[in-house]
């Protein structure tokens, strides 16, 4: 029975000089550092009155984190204290090398002396309080030691103020061979490496219980609101591997390497730390509780249901299947509503993946709303709009309902559900093509969320909400040729995700996709081919597409359309409409290239229909444009004219910058085959207002440096002019002309077989 109880909590033994008076029961124990502060504490006393009250504030909000967190060196310690006190530094120290270099009897004497901070009628320390508790805890731990124990005590001690005095020498040493500028540069440094940073976890020992707990609970906040502070994956695990080493049944511990192994996409790790974890929480709660709600069958059910959810997470469905429905049959033999919510919750999931239905889905909002389960029943609601999104469902509909959803966060104080539904209409109104609405809610989300350093838990920016918003963002200033405001955005999601956390393809894929429009704005299709892989890397739809884009730029035509044509037939399958449409609209622009203009026709039309059936306006938009160039070629200006008045207006309004220019261009086109018919004073009118919309096309393409149209501008512009009779502004635009065409290459396409 001892083993067992031994194994309960970290293994009674001496390492690197720690004493660990581990007797069942007693949670803690004695260490140099805890007797540094147990000196701290006792010094605090006696200064009493004669500190000011701004110390003493700031001692009382350094001893929380030192009482907690792990054991430090003497020197970091001391730096610490002398940042809030500089003369109770100087007494600690004092008193540290009396103890240090006398005899064992003064540590003794130290300890017996402690209780006296408990007695009279008002002690210093109340039993109660954290520090007295401290002190309490201390002291048993004292008590309980062998002789032996104690004399390792006192020589880890020495050991522990020695290393310390040998450190500052060689400190010492340096700054006398360092020169003023080179020290001033490496205080700032080390002024820099706060006391209590949550990298500084490594100590001479293993952890008390006490720590562990902090420690992880630390650990496994900021892995949920902010993962930039946490410990790197690699040391994460060394400290966990640590712990475990000394307590394998610490459950915590195996849950946290879990969660460090989902970051790096571990698959086995991750799986072999979750099943560890039930497995030890089970061995622990089996002895005492029922198999009712709590203890053994609560356990299996849970843990059949994270590991549905892991595997659901990395793509292996059969297997969380099979997860799942071991999870639903334990909770439904133990009447555990609560867990087969969430079942229902992860096997609309899984059936999503199969086939669409809201069947499910409205079934599991309504049960979780009667089980009263808010935060379930909101994600439901916010995957049901998205779902509803998809399907072409109207933007005031779903906007209702997230406002229903956006009441029980408020209500419930849902904070993190806020931001994820804030991003979500975000998303949507993207995806309807109202880029000013995206704006809108984007801002009002980093108005919510100060960029600035907050405590955890009071405000979460490091959140996949966040990062979503943020892309949006960088896309939306990109996309009005704000490209260094763009790479500000990136630059900061850089900061707030490194690449190894687990938001971090977000922003990847959106910093790809940005450089490469750039690319091909500036007619660069070598470094637009380039991005390409890193953009299939991170979203295979994108990237093929993408590869279409730059064969079809350079005029590799039946390569082209033969990548098309399989990824028109994918997107079909999966039932993602935005890819198809704009699929249709690249292969009706290659069907204008090869002079195939009344083939081009159906496939804008069934194009159309779609985007007109799924609510998509933008794309709409940009459809009618494709076909008004349609007509425009087949010698119909004039209808061109008319169909063009009903969709410029949601382009020059949501649109981007190319696209502008784009449309901006095409109405001077149709002016100008338009006035072919006309009187002569109303054609000098109708070339005069199609010269001031190519200027305005102009202004819109040099926004985003797309230096080909710009070309094909100013060679339309000089023709008009010429054809006007106005030499120097013809001459002038011949000239930029001259100079754009020089720098760029001639693929030898007809100006007028090109809307984009």
């Amino acid at each position: 029975m001892a083993s067992v109880h031994e194994s309960l909590y970290f293994n009674p033994m001496l390492t690197n000089g720690v004493v660990h008076a581990n007797v069942f029961g007693v949670r803690d124990w004695v260490t140099p550092h805890k007797m540094a502060l147990l000196v701290l504490l006792s010094e605090l006393g006696r200064a009493g009155s004669q500190l000011g009250l701004l110390e003493r504030r700031r001692l009382n909000r350094l001893l929380l984190p030192l009482l907690q967190g792990p054991d430090m060196a003497l020197s970091r310690l001391r730096k610490a204290i002398e940042e809030c006190c500089p003369h109770l530094a100087g007494s600690v120290h004092i008193r540290l090398k009396l103890m240090a270099e006398g005899e064992l009897k003064d540590m003794e004497q130290f300890f017996d002396d402690l209780s006296d901070s408990f007695s009279g009628t008002e002690p210093e320390v109340h039993k109660t309080s954290v520090v007295g508790l401290f002190l309490r805890h201390m002291i048993l731990a004292y008590n309980k030691l062998s002789f032996s124990q104690v004399y390792k005590l006192y020589t880890s001690l020495q050991q522990y103020f020695q290393k310390d005095e040998k450190k500052n020498g060689a400190d010492e040493n340096e700054m006398e061979l360092t020169n003023p500028e080179e020290l001033d540069g490496k205080m700032e440094k080390e002024e820099l490496d706060g006391p209590l940073r949550e990298e500084e976890i490594a100590c001479s020992g293993p952890l008390s219980q006490k720590q562990a707990e902090y420690f992880l609970s630390q650990q496994a906040s900021l892995l949920k609101n902010d993962e930039t502070k946490a410990l790197a994956p690699a040391s994460l695990q060394k400290e966990l591997n640590n712990l475990l080493k000394f307590n394998p049944d610490f459950a915590e511990a195996h849950y946290l390497s879990y969660l460090n192994s989902l970051r790096v996409q571990d698959v086995f790790s991750s799986t072999h730390s979750l099943l560890h974890y039930f497995d030890r929480l089970i061995l622990t709660g089996a002895e005492s509780k029922s198999n009712g709600d709590e203890g053994y069958g609560r356990s299996l059910r849970y843990a059949a249901l994270n590991l549905a959810a892991l595997h659901c997470r990395f793509g292996h469905y059969q297997q969380a299947e099979l997860a799942l429905q071991e999870a639903i049959r334990i909770a439904q033999e133990s009447n555990d509503h609560v867990c087969l919510q969430h079942c229902l919750s992860w096997l609309y999931i899984l059936e999503q993946k199969i086939f669409d239905s809201c069947v499910l889905l409205e079934h599991s909002v309504n049960k979780s709303l009667h089980f009263g389960l808010p935060y379930l029943a909101s994600l439901g609601i916010q995957s049901l709009v998205q779902q509803r999104a998809f399907a072409g469902k109207a933007a005031n509909k779903l906007m209702d309902a997230l406002k229903d959803s956006d009441l029980l966060h408020w209500k419930h104080s849902l904070s993190e559900l806020i931001d994820i539904s804030i991003a979500q209409k975000t998303a949507i109104w993207r995806l309807y093509g109202r880029s000013t609405m995206a704006l809108q809610q984007a801002q009002t989300l980093l108005s919510m969320n100060s960029l600035e350093a907050v405590n955890v838990g009071v405000q979460q920016n490091n959140t996949e909400s966040f990062a979503v918003v943020l892309c949006h963002l960088a896309e939306l200033h990109a996309e009005q040729g704000y490209f260094a405001a763009a790479s500000e955005i990136l630059k900061h999601l850089k900061e707030r995700f490194p690449p190894n956390s687990q938001h971090a393809q977000l922003w990847m894929l959106f910093d790809q996709k940005i450089q490469f429009e750039r690319a091909m704005n500036d007619g660069r299709y070598h470094i637009a081919d380039s991005l390409v892989a890193g953009i299939t890397a991170l979203n295979s739809i994108e990237g093929v597409y993408r590869k279409a884009i730059v064969l079809k730029a350079q005029n590799q035509m039946s390569e082209a359309h033969k990548l098309l044509q399989k990824l028109l037939i994918h997107c079909q399958k999966i039932k993602n409409t935005e890819m198809v449409i704009s699929v249709l609209l690249s292969i009706a622009e290659l069907y204008w290239r090869s002079s195939c203009h009344t083939i081009a026709l159906p496939v804008l039309l069934q194009a159309l229909a779609l985007a007109r059936e799924y609510s998509l306006q933008y794309l709409a938009s940009e459809t009618v444009l494709n076909l008004a160039f349609s007509q425009l070629i087949l010698g119909i200006p004039e209808q061109a004219l008319n169909i063009l008045h009903m969709a410029i207006e949601p382009v020059l309004a949501h649109g981007a910058v190319l696209d502008k220019g784009c449309a901006m261009f095409l109405v001077a086109k149709c002016q100008v085959a338009s006035a072919a018919s006309y009187t002569p004073q109303k054609k000098i009118e109708a070339l005069e207002s199609a010269i001031l919309n190519l200027n305005e096309a102009k202004t819109y393409f040099a926004k985003v440096d797309c230096k080909e149209q710009l070309r094909d501008v100013l060679y339309f512009q000089a023709r008009l002019f010429h054809t006007l009779g106005k030499t120097q502004e013809r001459n002038k635009c011949a000239m930029l002309f001259r100079q754009l065409h020089q720098e760029l290459p001639a693929h030898g396409v007809p100006l007028i077989n090109a809307f984009k």
